[in-house]
Parts: structure tokens; C-alpha cells; sequence
């Protein structure tokens, strides 16, 4: 039973060591996944600035009643 978790637990080493080194240059797809994530950010940047500012408003609304 050890010696076939110890196996198994190499050859994913190896298999990692496989996939992560052997990709030097980006792909299209991990262009266009970076472009995703790039786009993401700045929309939840947006969201949270609106919140603030939608907060402010009712904070001032609440103030000057």
C-alpha cells in the first residue's frame, strides 16, 4: 500500500515537472485567459467604486435630513 501511494505520489511529480516546464510561450488560449482575468478585475474595481459612491450619496441623504 506505501509503495503504491509513493508511486503514485512520483509520477505526479513528474507529470507536473512535465506540464509546467514544457510550455515556455503563452498560447492563445492563455492570452486571451489572462485578457479574462484582466477584464474581471477592473469590473469588480468599477463595482466596488460604485458601491462607495452609492454609500456616500446615502450617508449625505441621511446627514442633511
Amino acid at each position: 500500500m506505501k509503495k503504491s501511494i509513493l508511486r503514485l505520489l512520483a509520477v505526479l511529480a513528474v507529470l507536473t515537472l512535465l506540464i509546467t516546464g514544457g510550455c515556455k510561450d503563452k498560447g492563445p488560449m492563455e492570452t486571451a485567459g489572462e485578457k479574462v482575468d484582466e477584464a474581471a478585475e477592473k469590473t469588480g474595481e468599477a463595482v466596488k467604486d460604485a458601491v462607495e459612491k452609492t454609500g456616500d450619496v446615502v450617508d449625505d441623504a441621511v446627514n442633511n435630513k
